[in-house]
């Protein structure tokens, strides 16, 4: 079976983008997996649809294995959420302009899944490929994938490799071998109220303790190491005239290693009150751990370079990201990763994203070859 002329794999990313599934909307995410479940099921592939919850959608799985088969094989790992809210198409409409197919969700990731489906499709067959292809679909990634990173590492447990589906880095298509670890803190302050004119003193501000919190936070940021603590919001207190009980804020922290991780998690951990009768509530997790570069990592780079050339374009390495993805989660069990073999396009998460439609048959006869040629 031949992979889909250029024509075609526009028209079938165009269809796509114009589904809108943001995370926060599990029918919307819903819909989106009918469609490529449609499309699975048409190309010959055993299909199967997990229900996550009512608060999200559902988890999609395809593959081309035959019964009976347990072999280790290749997990490609996709995200039918974007980070977009229903109605973007208004303001970034499906469109191509001059080399570009703009739309939300084009990049970041759908034109990356329907990519890999297509060279899947092609090799639906069990045998057509040297190892098992295990498809995950997850309906959760932007957000976290609180929901699915069970079942992704039940499946990377068996798997030999891990091919991710997000896109190419911009202004060259590069792909990723190492990213850093995320994770959040959320801190509560508990102060005490007060009349802000008559009984000031009386008053411990939960705003005046987080001022100072907030600076030790942000002073774990080292350049040099490559960590990074912002906090991202807060809020606190209730009216003007009350000497603020409660304030609270939220932290993004990012880790190169499981080493910063460790200090990171300790300092955050250990975190002290600074002024009188107040208290703090410290939550934090390392949400993703660092997708840290092996050698067994380079050695998958270099057979997917040889197919990249052959595909007709030089695959890059793409130096470490700050962000996170699910590849995190499967290199963090040993399994070799590649991550960034999506679309070839720009502009993630905002109103001008688009890939390139020069770039997609290269792209699709690529993974046709990376699923055909592992072993």
């Amino acid at each position: 079976m031949s992979l889909p002329s250029t024509e075609a794999l526009v028209a079938g990313i165009q269809s796509w983008v114009q589904c809108e599934s943001p995370s926060n909307s599990p029918q919307g995410v819903a819909a989106m997996a009918s469609l490529v479940e449609a499309q699975a099921r048409a190309a010959g592939l055993t299909v199967e649809v997990t229900p996550l919850g009512a608060d999200t959608g559902p988890l999609l799985y395809a593959t081309n294995r035959a019964a009976g088969d347990t072999r280790p094989g290749i997990l490609v790992l996709a995200h039918l959420d974007t980070v977009h809210p229903i109605g973007t198409l208004q303001d970034n409409p499906c469109r191509i302009e001059g080399d570009r197919l703009y739309g939300p969700g084009s990049y970041d990731m759908k034109g990356g899944i329907y990519l890999a489906l297509a060279a899947l499709s092609t090799l639906a067959q069990p045998g057509s490929t040297r190892l098992p292809v295990d498809f995950l679909m997850v309906p959760d990634e932007e957000i976290g994938s609180h929901a699915s990173r069970a079942s992704i590492e039940r499946y990377a447990a068996n798997a030999k490799y891990g091919l991710v589906c997000e896109p190419a880095r911009p202004n060259g298509g590069k792909c990723v071998t190492a990213r850093k670890g995320t994770g959040m803190l959320r801190l509560n302050v508990k102060g005490r109220p007060a009349h802000a004119g008559m009984q000031h003193e009386k008053g411990r501000s939960a705003i005046r303790e987080m001022a100072h919190q907030v600076l030790a936070l942000e002073s774990m940021t080292d350049y040099e190491r490559g960590v990074t603590v912002s906090v991202g919001t807060i809020a606190g207190g209730t009216v003007t005239n009350t000497v603020p009980a409660q304030c609270r804020c939220v932290v993004d922290f990012r880790v190169p290693d499981m080493g910063a991780a460790e200090d990171v998690l300790r300092r955050m951990r250990n975190l002290c009150a600074v002024g009188p009768d107040v208290e703090l509530d410290i939550d934090v997790e390392l949400n993703r751990p660092p997708m840290v570069r092996t050698d067994a990592a380079a050695a998958l780079l270099e057979l997917a370079q040889g197919y990249a050339r052959e595909a007709g374009f030089d695959l890059e390495e793409a130096p470490m990201t700050g962000g996170g993805s699910d590849a995190n989660f499967t290199s963090a069990m040993g399994v070799p990763t590649l991550d960034g073999l999506g679309a070839d396009g720009d502009g993630a998460h905002t109103l001008h994203e688009y890939i390139l439609v020069s770039t997609l048959q290269t792209r699709a006869k690529f993974w046709q070859l990376l699923l055909r040629e592992l072993a």
